[in-house]
């Protein structure tokens, strides 16, 4: 807590117990020789004083404390009551010559007024009342205060140093980059070189409009020889057009018999090269798929298909075996093909054997009967669903599709007979194709996919002798017929 200083005053000129009373301002007319040079110097601490660093607030003295605890509203009006024993005696001041003479007053001892303690205190009371009036805080102040003053004083000082080497730092750069004699010495050099190449430039420019100049005059003449060129060709021109008038219209009606007749000929030649039965079925791929019409044939894990689109694409693939089989005249043994779109079917024909009783009997009689056919409908088409406890769930889905297997491979050795150049791509061997199988259960997606794209491949194998066999017909019966019309 910041306490302030009760300024003493200079003891009376008694010596007696009697106590005196004593005003600081009775002493202002002593300091008149350097009154002055103090005021000028107050005058600068004003101007150069900054903000208060610390604002301290003094709280007010209790009611029951002395006086001498308190802070006074004025320090003009500050006094202390002493006794003769504790006051200084002043010497009074002797006027000499030193005083006539312009000099200071001194007193008997030799101590000058500017010396003495009350002048000392009173000069100290201004200075802390100037400083109190410049701040928040009222100095003196104790040495926490001062600490915490001193503190944000050095923390200003730390920012100022900052600032000062952020400013010398760049100073330093900027005079780093002020150019050296060298470098000027080398930029004017390099200027003239530019003036040189300018002065060069200007006189190539010259020279270029100059020979401007001369192409423009042969262009004009070109101009003039162009126009009389133009006029013999527009009169060259319209004895041409006499007589372009009289053999076009010879021309006219031969190339209207012409293109008739290219375009009957190109129409017939399209009708002879037409494929009815890939547009019918188209046969691709899908990435890891075999498709028939945009039907993927198979499922993955990663890709699934739905049964609805599997179960179409095996209907278009039955259909497609079924045509074939027809165009070639070609009739599958032990089976029937049903197809019925996404609910195809193959009818299986089997001879139904007697029981080991009736066989016995017969053999005994020497009777020898013969077994009737039993058919079997094997469903080509699956929901997909696994019922709990139905490890076969597929097992006429899967007979139907070695069913299918089984009539590829007879339909392809039937090929083979006529031409055996014409093999189909992959061996078929009971239910595998290639070397996967074509059976659902127990078998992983991707095998079975693969096994579904083989089949589609040997499908489209077989569709592409049909036709090439039908157009070779066609062309053969075309000799025939041409011949017959030279014959005649």
């Amino acid at each position: 807590m910041c306490t302030n200083w009760w300024l003493l005053g200079s003891p009376a000129s008694s010596s007696t117990s009697k106590q005196t009373v004593f005003d600081p301002r009775t002493h202002s007319s002593a300091s008149h020789a350097h009154g002055s040079l103090r005021k000028d110097i107050y005058e600068q601490a004003l101007m150069n004083g900054s903000h208060p660093v610390v604002k301290r607030s003094i709280p007010n003295a209790p009611k029951n404390s002395s006086p001498l605890a308190g802070v006074p509203a004025n320090m003009a009006e500050s006094f202390v009551m002493l006794s003769d024993s504790v006051i200084l005696r002043t010497p009074q001041p002797i006027v000499g010559e030193s005083m006539q003479n312009g000099g200071l007053a001194t007193t008997p001892s030799g101590i000058t007024p500017e010396d003495s303690l009350s002048h000392k205190m009173q000069t100290s009371r201004r200075l802390f009342d100037v400083l109190s009036a410049r701040s928040d805080i009222d100095y003196p102040i104790c040495m926490e205060c001062t600490e915490l003053l001193v503190e944000g004083l050095q923390k200003r000082l730390g920012e100022a140093t900052k600032s000062r080497d952020g400013y010398q730092q760049f100073l330093k750069k900027l005079q780093a980059e002020i150019p050296t004699d060298a470098e000027a010495a080398k930029v004017e050099e390099d200027l003239e070189k530019v003036r040189q190449e300018k002065d060069a430039a200007l006189l190539e420019l010259e020279d270029l409009e100059r020979e401007k100049a001369q192409i423009e005059a042969e262009i004009a003449e070109a101009e003039e020889e162009s126009k009389r060129l133009e006029a013999e060709e527009e009169e060259f021109w319209q004895e041409r057009n006499l007589f372009s008038q009289q053999l076009e219209e010879f021309q006219n009606e031969r190339d209207s018999i012409n293109l008739r007749f290219d375009h009957d000929t190109k129409q017939l030649d399209k009708l002879h090269r037409t494929n009815v039965y890939n547009d019918t079925f188209c046969i691709g791929h899908d990435g890891f798929f075999g498709t028939i019409n945009g039907l993927r044939l198979g499922k993955l894990p990663s890709q699934p298909v739905e049964w609805a689109e599997i179960n179409a694409a095996w209907g278009q693939t039955l259909l497609l075996l079924h045509t074939v089989a027809d165009k070639l005249g070609f009739v599958f043994e032990n089976y029937k093909l049903k197809p019925m779109g996404s609910t195809s079917k193959i009818e299986k024909m089997e001879p139904r054997q007697m029981d080991t009783t009736s066989s016995r009997i017969g053999a005994a009689l020497g009777a020898v009967s013969r077994s009737d056919v039993r058919v079997q409908t094997l469903e080509l088409f699956s929901s997909g669903t696994i019922p709990m406890g139905h490890l076969f769930a597929h097992r006429k889905f899967d007979g139907a599709m070695v069913a299918f297997l089984d009539c590829i491979k007879q339909l392809g050795e039937f090929v083979a007979r006529a031409d055996p150049t014409a093999v189909l791509p992959y061996t078929i061997v009971k239910d595998k194709i290639g070397d996967v199988s074509i059976r659902l259960t127990f078998n992983q997606d991707e095998p079975w996919t693969r096994a579904c794209k083989y089949t589609l491949t040997c499908a489209k194998f077989l569709l592409a002798y049909a036709s090439n066999q039908g157009l070779a017909r066609r062309l053969q019966q075309q000799q025939q017929q041409q011949q017959q019309s030279q014959t005649r």
